[in-house]
């Protein structure tokens, strides 16, 4: 099933931080070809300590045969071997963040794993690089494609290209 997941750094080199997070995503066993890899974006910190670092954000996309909360715990995994802390405080500046989109069209709601997750059609720094991949896509629960929620997205602040190729 289609799968995608948002990356995102503002400590230490944070695009080699993002290259870092896809290469070990595109390692794990249950992901499939195509991957897709949106642009990078450099975006202002969202409810981060004051004088936080801008972030640099992006999402890929990638075909994945397993279980989403297995998923989540590889990505958990993953993050940690980049230097972020399993019970790390919320909202901070961080290393890398690797966030859950969505697993096809599965829902699950529980205390380790919300599907679709429940606050990316409000992301400017999330739907602006899914665009990139699939801008007609209709994300879980919503009405309208990618392309159509990103205007109404003011919730993230600035968010600006600085590259495609990464």
């Amino acid at each position: 099933m289609r799968t995608a997941v948002a990356l995102g750094s503002n400590l230490g080199d944070r695009l080699e931080n993002l290259r870092a997070a896809r290469r070990q995503i595109i390692e794990l066993a249950d992901v499939r070809p195509p991957v897709f890899s949106a642009g990078i974006y450099e975006t202002e910190p969202v409810d981060c300590e004051p004088g936080a670092s801008n972030f640099l954000n992006t999402v890929i996309e990638f075909d994945f045969e397993g279980d989403p909360v297995q998923l989540l715990e590889q990505l958990a995994r993953i993050e940690e071997s980049l230097g972020r802390k399993r019970n790390h405080p919320k909202n901070i500046s961080r290393r890398i963040d690797i966030d859950l989109l969505y697993c096809g069209d599965q829902q699950i709601e529980n205390e380790r794993l919300q599907l679709p997750h429940p606050r990316m059609h409000l992301r400017k720094f999330v739907l602006q690089p899914l665009a990139d991949i699939w801008g007609d896509l209709i994300l879980p629960n919503q009405r309208k494609t990618v392309r159509e929620l990103l205007p109404k997205s003011d919730e993230s602040g600035e968010v600006v290209r600085l590259m495609n190729d990464w």
